[in-house]
């Protein structure tokens, strides 16, 4: 097998920054104001501008997605149970419990590896109250579908978005769907604002109502009228986020193009399959996800180390999943025999190197290694795991 790609490693990801001459005049708008954070004229000129950019009417921002989708939570009073999907970061899951909620795991789709409206209704008891999929890689839910269940069981649907900034389907925000939708801007997603997150709203008075819970619950100087949190996002991070919004288009022209050439190299790669993209009209191409099928002469954690041993470190997203860790996995519906599809496509998936300043001699050679592993049969003592790459 061939030597070390690249003198220095390549990563799953690299954050997407500005040039740092253009963010200067920000940071000196800031140090002249003294204005670091609550709600100051950067942050204000941010939620109007993302809500232009992403066609939506109202949103909140937040310090992170974590504590977005914690406050979501709160600001439709949800309780009892929540069914959501095992196939996600563990952030998802974990806003539940911080509720004091029960998460309740059904399988995904083995296409989109959304959570499967087909799996919904069946766990559907007196005590759920939501549901809280996931738009995984950025690929759509079948949100049609899973809206007409929650209204037939009356049921709120809060959107896990952290993969789906600027998504469409039929020229339209896949923000708009549900009751809300909760983003992430951290470091390793398509746009970054170092850490950051928002909450979309469907109207000024929910929007409020959130404004308010991420603020302690304070209305005016005197008046608290709830249990809120402090979830503000500074100034720094929405002048960040101003300035990273005029560069997001050439960010995403730019991972098309990689997610083009890693569809068209690996395309003849024997039981290499490169997940389908969702139906949508406008993708930000997140991640990159391949699946190590059984047929493949390694295993898929048998090219994960024979990867990271010449430099690329892809990530096994999402590998364990979440109903696997220790503090879900009491709960019945965290048993792998009713997650029969999450849980072989958490032992198949690797998600390649993507971001713009990936170049493409990099690119290709990860192909090419990945073609060349499956041509030339790599040998692995399967007892012993030594990999002789």
């Amino acid at each position: 097998m061939q030597n070390v790609i690249s003198d220095k490693p390549i990563y799953v990801t690299q954050p997407h920054l500005p040039p740092l001459e253009e963010f200067i005049p920000y940071l000196e708008s800031i140090w002249h104001s003294k204005l670091l954070t609550n709600k100051g004229p950067f942050h204000q000129e941010f939620e109007h501008a993302l809500c232009d950019y992403l066609g939506v009417e109202h949103l909140t921002l937040f310090a992170n997605g974590t504590l977005a989708l914690v406050t979501a939570m709160q600001a439709l009073r949800i309780s009892g149970e929540v069914i959501t999907t095992p196939y996600s970061f563990v952030a998802t899951a974990h806003a539940l419990l911080w509720n004091g909620i029960k998460p309740v795991f059904v399988d995904i789709d083995p296409k989109t590896l959304n959570l499967d409206p087909a799996k919904i209704e069946a766990a559907i008891t007196p005590e759920t109250k939501a549901i809280l999929p996931v738009h995984c890689y950025g690929n759509p839910c079948d949100v049609e579908d899973i809206q007409t269940i929650a209204n037939n069981y009356n049921l709120k649907v809060i959107y896990d978005a952290a993969h789906a900034f600027g998504v469409q389907i039929s020229n339209r925000s896949i923000l708009k769907h549900g009751d809300l939708s909760v983003l992430s801007f951290h470091a390793t997603k398509v746009f970054n604002t170092f850490e950051g997150g928002a909450i979309v709203c469907p109207d000024a008075k929910t929007k409020q109502h959130i404004d308010n819970l991420k603020n302690f619950g304070f209305v005016d100087e005197t008046t608290v009228v709830a249990t809120g949190i402090n979830g503000k996002m500074s100034e720094f991070g929405a002048a960040l986020g101003l300035l990273q919004l005029k560069h997001i288009d050439q960010a995403l022209a730019r991972r098309r193009e990689i997610d083009r050439l890693y569809r068209t190299r690996l395309a003849n790669v024997p039981s290499i399959n490169c997940v389908e993209r969702g139906g949508q009209t406008r993708d930000n191409h997140a991640y990159f996800p391949i699946l190590v099928r059984p047929e493949y002469p390694l295993s898929r954690d048998a090219l994960y180390s024979c990867l990271r041993e010449h430099g690329i470190y892809g990530r096994r997203y999402f590998f364990p999943l979440i109903s696997d860790f220790p503090m879900y996995r009491g709960l019945q519906s965290a048993n792998r025999a009713n997650l029969p599809v999450a849980a072989s496509i958490a032992e198949q998936v690797i998600c390649l190197p993507i971001y713009p300043n990936l170049v493409e001699s990099d690119q290709s050679q990860i192909c090419d290694f990945i073609a060349a592993a499956h041509e030339e049969n790599v040998v692995i003592d399967n007892r012993k795991q030594n990999l002789k790459c």
